[in-house]
């Protein structure tokens, strides 16, 4: 494969919309963005724009490929000339060949092969195929169990687009990527062809979370339940019952361990966190009215005097506003 009258004619920077002096790492977060807001699988999705995009990190997203590009870009546009390995600008015009390049010519020979192979023999040289990537969303029971779906990737043997099937694993997690052997660009010249890089989104769940291998969840429990102590059932990830023995006097965000019961991966298993959250009623009978009050005669507030204080009779000028007060 030789240099491409693209490079004379595109600037890649422009169309990924860094600086030409722009760092790896910016260049990197500046397709990703590009590719997550154009992939054909999105709201926003265009095939074009996208093939564009891939086509650009193509080049400048290889340390080696956007250094020739600099170097072809900065010696002006030029067409192929005749020659094996070179460049010309047409009848009449100058002919640069890759032995005349010095340091860059070994450059454009180890990308695009100089037309001859070890030992002087003709024959372009191997050259590994780029790697590619691509993104999947997919829900959050699919990260947790594992599936089988289908992304789409440019095709750079026909230039449009192509579905590749991927086996998500159990466990994975939003933002991590999947290395698909093989599925990248051919290679040139007898080479090997490059991986497919998959970046999964994941979309949250309505109930579970997530740490790590564990999965987490929060229920709800009634006052007297958290003072008296209950048996409360919930269901884990796969709708199977769940008994949790709370204790007297459980406080409001006491989290409890569930064994094995979250993410197998080839790791290990997690367990499941259930944290308790206090409900508070907003609306009650006149027997629970009734009920509280007695309760709250008979309560003796624990904890001193030190950061809270009772008035048996306290005057309405004292009385500070408990939804503004601050001291």
């Amino acid at each position: 494969m030789g240099p491409r009258r693209e490079w004379f004619e595109t600037d890649y920077y422009a169309v990924l919309g860094v600086s030409p002096d722009a760092s790896e790492k910016e260049v990197t977060k500046a397709y990703r963005k590009l590719a997550r807001k154009h992939h054909p699988d999105s709201s926003d999705g265009d095939e074009a724009r996208f093939k564009q995009i891939s086509a650009a990190y193509d080049v400048i997203g290889d340390t080696t490929k956007r250094t020739a590009y600099d170097e072809a870009r900065r010696m002006g546009p030029a067409g192929f000339g005749p020659q094996t390995g070179g460049f010309a600008s047409g009848p009449g015009g100058f002919s640069i060949r890759v032995e005349d390049l010095g340091d860059l010519g070994g450059i454009f020979g180890t990308l695009f092969g100089d037309g001859r192979g070890r030992g002087g023999r003709a024959g372009p040289m191997p050259m590994r195929g780029q790697d590619l990537e691509t993104r999947v969303g997919i829900s959050f029971r699919d990260a947790v169990s594992g599936a089988v779906t289908e992304v789409v990737a440019p095709d750079s043997a026909s230039g449009g687009m192509r579905k590749v099937k991927v086996r998500i694993p159990a466990g994975v997690d939003d933002g991590d990527r999947i290395r698909l052997a093989g599925k990248g660009s051919p290679g040139s010249g007898g080479g090997p062809s490059g991986d497919l890089f998959v970046l999964v989104d994941v979309t949250p769940d309505a109930d579970f979370g997530r740490d790590g291998r564990n999965l987490t969840l929060s229920v709800p429990i009634t006052f007297p339940e958290a003072v008296l102590g209950a048996d409360v059932k919930v269901l884990d990830f796969d709708g199977n019952p769940v008994t949790l023995r709370i204790p007297q006097g459980t406080p409001s965000g006491k989290t409890f361990r569930v064994r094995g019961r979250g993410i197998a991966t080839r790791r290990g298993t997690g367990n499941l966190l259930v944290s308790v959250e206090i409900v508070v009623p907003t609306k009650l009978s006149s027997a629970e009215q009734a009920a509280i009050e007695a309760l709250g005669d008979v309560t003796d507030f624990e904890g001193g005097t030190s950061r809270r204080q009772r008035y048996a009779s306290p005057e309405p000028a004292t009385l500070a506003d408990a939804a503004g007060a601050t001291t």
